[in-house]
């Protein structure tokens, strides 16, 4: 079985990679369903649409240079390139990499209480479909 724990995944946005700042990824690969039921069908039938994919980045914000804030600043409004990766290893069938276009449409610049730490969590929709390379 290869179950793996969850804490080296590698992600960059616009060529940054931001991975030490990431608390949380979460890849939603899905499409559109098209309904295609006819007279006589007994029930509902559909078949593939367009892919509908996002991304849900958990940051912790920070304002250095070439960190969380000046990339998704610089970022903000366009569609960008981000790659997610499960760890740091070679790409390969058992670490593949994920690779797509999204638009930067939200940001949290300033987030928390007293005490707390400055995060953000964002989703992005996808702009295209994912690519999905394991070699």
């Amino acid at each position: 079985m290869a179950v793996f724990m969850n804490n080296g995944c590698v992600v960059t946005v616009n060529a940054v990679d931001l991975s030490d700042h990431v608390t949380s990824v979460t890849l939603n690969r899905s499409f559109d369903e098209l309904e295609v039921t006819a007279m006589g069908d007994s029930g509902h039938k559909f078949v593939k649409g367009l892919e509908a994919s996002s991304v849900t980045i958990d940051f912790l914000n920070d304002t250095a240079t070439g960190e969380v804030l000046q990339t998704l600043q610089a970022a903000w409004g366009t569609n960008v390139t981000v790659t997610l990766k499960a760890s740091s290893g070679a790409t390969a069938a058992t670490n593949p990499l994920y690779t797509f276009t999204a638009l930067v449409n939200n940001t949290t610049d300033i987030n928390g209480a007293v005490g707390d730490l400055s995060t953000q969590s964002v989703t992005w929709n996808v702009s295209g479909t994912v690519v999905v390379t394991t070699a």
